[in-house]
């Protein structure tokens, strides 16, 4: 009798055990996958726009570039293939938003350093003054670790043109050509160079949320 008994008890055991493994299996199917939108520039502020596109809807990529980073190498698209990548803008005598920018982004940094599917890209907005050697310089003060995270300088048109016509991330200035006023975005950026999200870089809570947004990112590849 108390053999039967012991049976059973297991049995119910065994019963309660598969059961929380159905629910769990239940709910995990059912649970929707989270998923990033997938930015257009019809989509996005149109200040920060270029107006030759701000009526797109569909398909919108990063295009294709050729800059020169900190130690003067020459980077372009091919080197974020397959990798996600977090862009901004900025110069390195701004003395407004881009420290905390900066620092905010050397936490990024730090926090993901060991994950190399995830680089880091800073465009500075005044290319006549940000030279390879003005960005080395800002990038040992910075500690800006060269594997993980280029700062480039190059043709201004170029950069004006990624600025308002790939990244959606810097306003037209009416003073001058190709000038433009970067705002204090971080633009997060997929393996198919489509845009996922938008960040305010000198805030703590939009930087959590850009953690967040990585890892979703990630588990939807």
């Amino acid at each position: 009798m108390k053999g039967s008994f012991s049976n059973y008890k297991w049995i119910g055991l065994a019963i309660i055990v598969w059961g929380v493994i159905s629910v769990s299996l239940f709910y995990s199917i059912l649970k929707p996958v989270e998923r990033l939108p997938i930015y257009q520039p019809a989509s996005v502020n149109s200040e920060l726009v270029d107006t030759t596109i701000v009526h797109k809807i569909n398909y919108h990529k990063i295009s294709d570039f050729s800059l020169t980073n900190q130690n003067g190498e020459t980077v372009t698209q091919s080197k974020y293939d397959n990798k996600i990548y977090v862009a901004d803008f900025f110069f390195t005598t701004c003395q407004s938003i881009c420290p905390i920018m900066t620092k905010n982004m050397k936490d990024i940094q730090d926090k993901l350093i060991k994950d190399s599917e995830v680089l880091l890209l800073s465009h500075t907005v005044f290319p006549e003054i940000d030279s390879v050697e003005v960005l080395k310089k800002y990038a040992v003060e910075n500690q800006v670790i060269d594997s993980k995270w280029d700062l480039v300088t190059g043709d201004k048109k170029e950069i004006y043109d990624l600025a308002r016509k790939s990244y959606l991330a810097a306003k037209d200035n009416s003073f001058g050509e190709y000038e433009m006023i970067h705002t204090e975005n971080f633009v997060l950026i997929d393996k198919k160079k489509q845009i996922r999200g938008f960040y305010d870089g000198t805030n703590k809570e939009e930087i959590d949320r850009l953690y967040k947004d990585i890892k979703i990112l990630k588990n939807s590849n």
